[in-house]
């Protein structure tokens, strides 16, 4: 059939308009093999598997995009990789025994938990130096930086504590008790509360940052599962701020909470002790890390429902998305 050829160039100038639609990547770290697995989002398989430190576990991509930061907990640094060759091109001091971290909103400076040490590590990425070690409770896990930068927080598993640190001073200015062994840390979008999850009590306290006092222990009951096994550990709240996932550990569930009535409002089934959890840019896609199963949920965000699960390795634990040009 021969178009006319206004009617073609029409069609060409739409095509060349239209914007590209961007290739997802995943990047899963398996703390047993000591490995990063990539998923590509479009096929959602497993198309490469990278090497990294020992026992990988929080990671995160830098502001950019183009490098990943990797706690290799055991290696006692945090290594960057290029994410255009996927390979290792530097390290940062960390401390000892890094299990996560939260970068600054102006992505210079990384965060660090240092569970052995009871301290955290503050880095300046650009000259990859130490610029303060803050003491904390005992055995520091689960790390947030506020957006306006201006707070870092840390929960110490046996101190039952959520600290809270002066940016500007790196002093610590504020202790909020929270219930058993405090995992992970995060602001709301819009920085009015923090949500702290801890594993053996059960709850998420709910936290107003200015007062900085619990307004509410949000406790979860997935039907079917003895109480004992709900043990939250990883929090994602959508951009929007209308809405928070929790990661129930060996419940083996999601849970997804109305953050204005702060009440739960569903329960998504996924693989065995789901540990750390990502979006995707567009927030449609949840991926969730089943530390037990040794898999992936991705999850429909739209629909709230887990539409693949994807093998990777051994222990997977973090998780980080970003887009591909």
């Amino acid at each position: 059939m021969n178009f006319p050829k206004p009617l073609l160039a029409m069609t060409l100038a739409a095509l060349l308009a239209s914007p590209a639609i961007a290739k997802e990547v995943a990047y899963v770290a398996n703390e047993k093999d000591d490995t990063i697995s990539v998923i590509d989002m479009d096929t959602m398989e497993v198309t490469d598997t990278i090497e990294v430190g020992d026992r990988p576990r929080g990671i995160e991509l830098s502001k950019d995009g183009t490098q990943l930061y990797i706690c290799a907990s055991e290696s006692d640094t945090v290594q960057v990789m290029d994410l255009a060759t996927n390979t290792i091109v530097g390290e940062l001091p960390s401390g000892e025994d890094p299990e996560l971290f939260a970068l600054s909103p102006d992505g210079k400076r990384l965060y660090i938990a240092n569970e052995d040490d009871a301290l955290m590590t503050v880095v300046d990425i650009p000259t990859t130096s130490v610029v303060a070690q803050v003491e904390v409770g005992v055995e520091p896990e689960g790390v947030a930086v506020s957006p306006d930068g201006k707070m870092a927080i840390i929960t110490s598993e046996t101190s039952n504590m959520a600290h809270w640190i002066d940016t500007e001073t790196n002093q610590m200015v504020h202790n909020t008790l929270v219930d058993a062994r405090p995992r992970y840390a995060t602001f709301t979008p819009d920085g009015k509360q923090l949500w702290v999850s801890a594993e053996i009590g059960g709850t998420v306290s709910v936290i107003d940052t200015d007062s900085k006092e619990i307004i509410k222990k949000i406790g979860f009951a997935p039907k079917g599962v003895h109480k004992d096994k709900v043990q939250p550990v990883g929090v994602k709240i959508t951009a929007d701020g209308k809405t928070a996932f929790v990661a129930l550990g060996p419940a083996n569930h999601v849970a997804v909470v109305n953050t204005d009535t702060l009440e739960v409002e569903d329960y998504l089934l996924v693989g065995r002790r789901v540990w750390q959890m990502a979006f995707n840019e567009a927030q449609d896609r949840l991926l969730a890390t089943n530390g037990v199963s040794g898999d992936v949920s991705i999850i429909d965000v739209p629909n709230r429902e887990v539409i693949k699960t994807v093998k990777v390795g051994r222990y997977p634990w973090g998780v980080a998305v970003r887009q591909v040009e």
